[in-house]
């Protein structure tokens, strides 16, 4: 991005791997349409320019800046044991690069390296998963039917006897949901007495629909990130004698109680990527050199998408 609402393609050096190190050849990229658009958008608070940084980026924020965390590829050179591996690292959207070998981890094989850019994602809802601890039989209502609410749900329905519910204001979400064998519903028509809501719309809207649909001593667990935006959480009338509880998740951390740790997560992430259903959270593909031109597109709403993905050259 070289000002916030435009990107162009500049050339790039590799150097050559020393040791511990790899050289990657992309295969995909994915966008994260949610932090990525913000990103594109320059609409990083100031606060969190440090917090937001990519581990491979270059610039800083606003711009310029070449950001991107959803990259699969082959290993061509460095470390032995790893070459002519597919991978997946956190790296903006480049064709080739060079990283230690430890940035990287190995794609099991009955992963499609396409459906491997959602590993991103999927970790993020592990991670709201773990910190909303949903028990078996909970009756959960998942808000916002993007990338990361999607997956959330898509985990979420895996647990036994569990009642989950994908709630959004877009009908054409419910065939998204039947894809992933999950209940939809419009807001109007969404169910209450929930015992957990996962909030992923980022809309103030969508959070106090949630904070409706809770029975008394439910929990609803903060997923959007709103970027700049200030919005108002209704704390009045009955939130506190229904003692209502809200907890943020930000996969940057992970609950002390889980005793886990990032590449344990991650590794979780790729087990679970290898149920086809995450196939629909894929929903478009471009090539490399027309991302100048998709990246507004996506930011602006003109190419609707959950994951788009970048398909670079071979």
């Amino acid at each position: 991005m070289t000002c916030p609402g435009t990107g162009e393609i500049r050339p790039e050096r590799v150097p050559d791997p020393g040791p511990g190190d790899v050289v990657v050849r992309t295969l995909h990229s994915g966008v994260s349409r949610g932090t990525e658009t913000l990103v594109f958008q320059g609409r990083v608070p100031e606060s969190q320019w440090a917090a937001m940084r990519a581990p491979f980026q270059d610039g800083d924020f606003p711009a310029p800046v070449k950001y991107g965390y959803l990259n699969v590829g082959v290993v061509e050179a460095g470390v032995p044991e790893l070459v002519g591996k597919t991978v997946f690292c956190l790296y903006p959207h480049q064709t080739r690069y060079k990283v230690p070998a430890d940035a990287v981890t190995v794609i099991p094989d009955d992963v499609p390296a396409a459906r491997a850019v959602l590993a991103g994602t999927v970790e993020t809802a592990v991670n709201a998963v773990w910190d909303a601890a949903p028990q078996i039989g909970d009756r959960i209502t998942v808000i916002g039917g993007g990338m990361v609410g999607a997956s959330v749900a898509a985990v979420l329905s895996g647990l036994p006897a569990t009642d989950v519910e994908l709630i959004d204001i877009d009908p054409g979400r419910e065939s998204l949901a039947e894809s992933l064998n999950i209940r939809f519903a419009a807001p109007d028509a969404a169910r209450d007495g929930r015992d957990l809501v996962i909030h992923a719309s980022a809309t103030e809207a969508g959070l106090e629909k949630g904070l409706e649909l809770l029975r008394a001593e439910g929990t609803l667990v903060e997923l959007s990130w709103f970027g700049d935006r200030r919005i108002s959480v209704p704390l009045g009338e009955n939130f506190h004698s229904r003692r209502l509880t809200i907890r943020s998740s930000q996969v940057g951390g992970i609950t002390p109680g889980r005793n886990r740790g990032y590449a344990e997560r991650f590794q979780v992430a790729l087990e679970l990527l290898k149920d086809p259903r995450f196939d629909a959270l894929i929903t478009g593909h471009s090539d490399f050199d027309d991302l100048p031109r998709v990246l507004p597109e996506l930011a602006d709403g003109t190419l609707k998408a959950l994951c788009h993905v970048i398909d670079h050259p071979i």
